[in-house]
């Protein structure tokens, strides 16, 4: 799994967030996919408050509980309302920028850490990863790495809290019948680049992947799974926790 940190030159979503915070006003972040058209992300989104949250991500957040670890937490939206339901949360991100504008909004424990950096070595009773929190594996194959690391996480009785989308609804045909190609990739596994201005990302994959197939390797590597929250669009809450 990767554990690096993001230069400034190569964070587009960090130079967005760095910008919107100071100016009130952002351009476009644009998101490329070699497998759709181009897209945007609403920079103001990623600084929604509470009650602006999908209520998937709501619930999750107060689900949460002990020491809690917000992977890829961005803007601090999701620390900022865990704070302010008096819970203690450490929020990670890989974008400096990210980071610092975190720690200017009051996150009280914001810090640059990629998850997959073995040296960073606390424990958690609750991990949240919302915002399709499992892109951050990549790609199936990753998951046992990923759950691995989950054990060297997580204290006892700890959960994950991790939200995600069934891609299956992209290639359902007029009838209702689903064409998906089984001989190639995972059709949940995507290629994304990003791009702020001037600011280009690197390519990387992120992974939606259905309920299922997520509990299927879970319970390979030890975990049980439960699913909290259904949404509207084929999104999901599911619950993580050594089994």
């Amino acid at each position: 799994m990767e554990t690096t940190i993001l230069p400034a030159e190569k964070d587009p979503m960090g130079a967005a967030i760095h910008e919107f915070f100071n100016r009130r006003k952002a351009d476009r972040l644009r998101v490329f996919s070699s497998q759709f058209d181009e897209d945007e992300i609403p920079v103001r989104q990623l600084f929604r408050s509470f009650s602006s949250m999908p209520a998937i991500e709501r619930t999750a957040l107060q689900l949460a509980q002990g020491r809690i670890l917000d992977v890829g937490a961005g803007s601090g939206c999701h620390a900022l309302a865990l704070q302010e339901m008096g819970k203690d949360v450490c929020a990670i991100d890989v974008s400096p920028l990210s980071v610092e504008v975190m720690k200017q909004r009051g996150v009280n424990d914001a810090r640059l850490i990629n998850l997959f950096d073995e040296t960073f070595r606390e424990s958690f009773d609750t991990v949240l990863m919302l915002m399709n929190g499992s892109g951050i594996i990549g790609k199936l194959s990753n998951m046992p790495a990923f759950f691995q690391r989950m054990k060297q996480i997580l204290r006892p009785e700890g959960s994950i809290y991790m939200d995600s989308s069934d891609l299956r609804y992209l290639f359902e045909e007029e009838d209702g019948s689903i064409l998906i190609d089984l001989a190639g990739d995972y059709y949940g596994e995507i290629d994304f680049r990003m791009k702020y201005k001037d600011i280009e990302g690197d390519s990387f994959d992120w992974l939606y992947v259905d309920f299922e197939t997520l509990g299927l390797y879970a319970s390979e590597c030890g975990f049980k799974t439960e699913l909290i929250k259904q949404g509207k669009h084929y999104d999901y809450l599911a619950k993580l926790s050594i089994g």
